[in-house]
């Protein structure tokens, strides 16, 4: 994970007070509601930073609050803004993520413009119990897995996503509210087992050599999907642990299944990220594919591990390389009797 490094003498100028007049006040938002939230919560080794509080906060009384923006949303959760989201958007727009005057801007202007939405998506956390809901999963977690997972969340709004839920590692993860892919409670009741099952198996494959290749991506991915599938009581459609995929999409792939194999598997070794089993929107080796190729691969490949080694084998996968999951999975030689 590239890091960089924020230059001190910037955090010291914008850290001071700067309040500019605003025209969003809502009497009809519950600002009271909002500051009972805590800034934080932890669960077991799980803290969830509820940083979308002080974007929100620092528009209250008709007056924009800079410092409470910096010191609230900035500083709180510094890596995930500084190491992340200033890596994953490019060069060209990592000033708006690692240092003070950057988040300044866009947190005043991305609120003005999107004052609604922020405010009903925040409405959405406010009619649930995190901490609970946080706790009761985890519960469920650790009895499955002999693992315990150990991360920071944030819940944020951002001027670009692109994250939906994740993280470029378990210290570095988000939720981002305003992002038009996310269902909110979705996200949290069905999608955090799966992001729980990556910040664990994190550990494993960054001990294994082969785990920034696609191959290695494509089981990760795959095994928290399949994790899921497990977490539901297997009572969850396959589709659905998938990217919540629809039937006709799961189709696609079984009808699919060989030559998405036989055309991807040269990809495997690739490090580069550049390749169309990670990038299939962008290369275009299957147009018509729905979702992503390596969440479908991966979970078709732990599947038929488990059966070939049993219902309980999955619990094996933390401990292997990718390439000794898809070996002991079968499952080149499950496609090549396929007809």
């Amino acid at each position: 994970m590239k890091k960089i490094i924020p230059f001190l003498s910037v955090l010291i100028v914008f850290s001071c007070s700067t309040r500019t007049p605003s025209n969003f006040a809502d009497k009809k938002f519950d600002y009271n509601r909002l500051e009972a939230v805590p800034d934080s919560v932890k669960v077991q080794n799980i803290v969830i930073k509820n940083l979308f509080k002080h974007q929100l906060l620092a528009h209250k009384n008709q007056q924009y609050d800079s410092a409470r923006i910096v010191k609230k949303v900035y500083l709180p959760h510094k890596k995930l803004w500084d190491s992340c989201y200033a890596m994953i958007f490019g060069d060209e727009n990592a000033h708006l993520f690692n240092n003070p005057k950057g988040i300044i801007a866009w947190n005043k202007s991305l609120y003005e413009k999107n004052k609604r939405e922020f405010e009903d998506r925040a409405n959405i956390l406010l009619s649930i119990d995190t901490q609970k809901l946080f706790k009761k999963t985890l519960t469920q977690f650790n009895k499955l897995v002999p693992y315990q997972p150990k991360a920071k969340i944030s819940l944020i709004f951002t001027p670009m996503t692109g994250i939906s839920f994740g993280g470029c590692n378990a210290e570095q993860f988000a939720l981002e509210l305003n992002n038009k892919g996310v269902d909110i409670l979705y996200s949290l009741e069905k999608g955090l087992p799966h992001e729980l099952n990556h910040m664990v198996y994190e550990h494993f494959r960054n001990a294994d050599s082969d785990g920034a290749t696609a191959l290695g991506q494509s089981i990760d991915e795959g095994f928290a999907c399949y994790f899921t599938y497990v977490f539901f009581d297997r009572k969850m459609q396959k589709y659905e642990a998938v990217e919540n995929m629809t039937k006709e999409n799961w189709d696609w792939y079984l009808k699919n299944e060989k030559e998405l194999f036989t055309k991807l598997k040269p990809y495997f070794p690739d490090t580069s990220g550049k390749n169309p089993l990670l990038r299939n929107e962008k290369f275009k080796l299957f147009p018509d594919a729905p979702k992503s190729l390596n969440y479908w691969l991966g979970f078709r490949i732990i599947e038929k591990y488990v059966e070939k080694n049993g219902p309980d084998s999955w619990k094996e996968v933390y401990q292997l390389s990718a390439q000794e999951v898809l070996e002991k999975s079968g499952y080149e030689k499950y496609i090549n009797n396929l007809p």
